[in-house]
This record gives C-alpha cells, structure tokens and sequence, in this order.
C-alpha cells in the first residue's frame, strides 16, 4: 500500500475519492440520526480546503484508491465542533495549535481488515505528536453503531498503543430521542 499526503486533494482524483467516501460511508445513511455523510457539494469544499491534511491509499496495483482521511489542527475547518470547547481543556495545546481532529477515515468495504487503518492512523499519528517534547490531541467522534459495532475507539486506542503510551477518554456524549405521539381521538 502506498500513502499520499496533500493539501488539496488534485481535481484528476476527485471523482474517485468521492465514489470511495460514498461507498465507505453508506451504511450510515440510515443507521445514525446525525448526518455523518457529506453532500458531494461538501465534500468537494472539505477536499479543497488547505487547512485539512487528506491521506490517500492507494492498492499495490495503483489503478484505484483504497483509503481516504482528513485531520486538521484548525478546528475552525470542522463545522460540528466547538474549538471553544477544546482551547477551555486544554489552552495551551490550543494556542500551540496542538490538537488535532480527525473529521473522516473512509476505507473502502473492499479493503477493511486490510492494515490501511493502522498505516493511516501511524501516518497521523507521527503528525500529531511532532516530537516527544510536544506531544499532541487528537479528538474524532463515532456514532453508536461504530463504537458498538465495530469498537472503533478501542481500534484506534490499540493502534495506537502499539506505537507507544496513549491515554484515551470520552469528551462527550449526545443521545437522540424520540416519543411517537398516538393520534388524536
């Protein structure tokens, strides 16, 4: 697997990388109450903004891509944040422009299992930490379905773990509820 990293994602691969993030992402068009996928309007913007690093992967054969992330240390560039939240935490880490978040990590179904995640996840990681005297933050959020399903934090805390000590937490949590009124008698 070979890893490219750019500032905006080059317009010859753009309509591959959408295809990708749509098939990687489907499924969570009907199985979480946020909106977790990006319009291609979106994503197009997402790709073409300087201030998120994109990761692509590409399969041995090179005729197609296998992996798509994002991560940005301007927290401005993630729309359902609030750096407010982050630079109150932690402030120095904010004003030093030491955390991080990752906003997708879209492997295709094809290739899940495959060990993209964990170079993906070494190749953010040797970003975010700069060197061992400014070690960094990293914040992603999961719908319940990742978390349950396929224990996503629990992947990436052992990823990362493998590469050394990491400390991982929940920041938050938000429920979505629903009360089904019965009709008017």
């Amino acid at each position: 697997m070979r890893i490219e990293t750019h500032e905006v994602l080059p317009e010859a691969v753009l309509d591959e990388a959408w295809r990708l993030y749509a098939e990687a992402f489907e499924e969570l068009r009907t199985v979480a109450v946020q909106r977790h996928v990006l319009t291609r309007a979106e994503f197009d913007e997402h790709m073409a903004d300087q201030r998120v690093h994109k990761y692509l992967v590409r399969h041995p054969d090179e005729e197609h891509l296998a992996a798509l992330s994002t991560i940005t240390n301007d927290l401005d560039a993630v729309p359902l944040i609030s750096p407010d939240y982050f630079r109150h935490r932690w402030p120095a880490q904010y004003a030093e422009r030491r955390i991080w978040y990752v906003t997708f990590n879209a492997i295709h179904p094809d290739h899940r299992g495959s060990g993209i995640f964990e170079l993906i996840v070494e190749a953010m990681r040797q970003v975010v930490v700069g060197s061992p005297e400014q070690p960094g933050i990293v914040g992603l959020d999961f719908c319940r379905r990742n978390e349950e399903r396929y224990k996503l934090p629990q992947a990436i805390g052992g990823a990362l773990g493998r590469l050394g000590s990491v400390r991982s937490h929940r920041l938050d949590t938000q429920a979505y509820w629903c009360y089904e009124l019965p009709a008017a008698s």
